[in-house]
């Protein structure tokens, strides 16, 4: 099974879905990795507000925020490699992490090709 890492940017609280403005994208990402967690995949986020030791000791992601910022988060990682940046990969976590081809549950919020 792969191991995905999410540097996730600052957000208020761990997953980023909280308060009343809650991000459609972090709400989706969200259900979806806990989906694939379910399966029995590896999915691990990091904070950088609650965090910051994850981002800082991890040379990749300190490599890609000394050139990139943390605007260019958030930062998702596959086996230790840069795979996505600045955006979620949605309703894929599932697949990738379970090594599923095509994904896991359709969302009611993406389509699948």
């Amino acid at each position: 099974m792969k191991k995905i890492q999410v540097f996730d940017p600052a957000l208020c609280c761990s997953t980023g879905v909280c308060g009343v403005d809650a991000d459609q994208a972090l709400i989706n990402f969200s259900a979806d990795v806990e989906w694939a967690k379910q399966q029995g995949a590896q999915v691990e986020r990091f904070n950088l507000a609650q965090q910051p030791m994850a981002f800082a000791e991890n040379e990749i992601v300190k490599a890609f925020l000394d050139f990139s910022g943390q605007e260019g988060l958030p930062l998702i990682l596959l086996d230790g490699d840069i795979v996505l940046a600045g955006a979620y990969l949605g309703g894929r976590v599932c697949g990738v992490a379970t090594e599923r081809a095509g994904g896991c549950r359709k969302s009611r919020h993406e389509k699948r090709d």
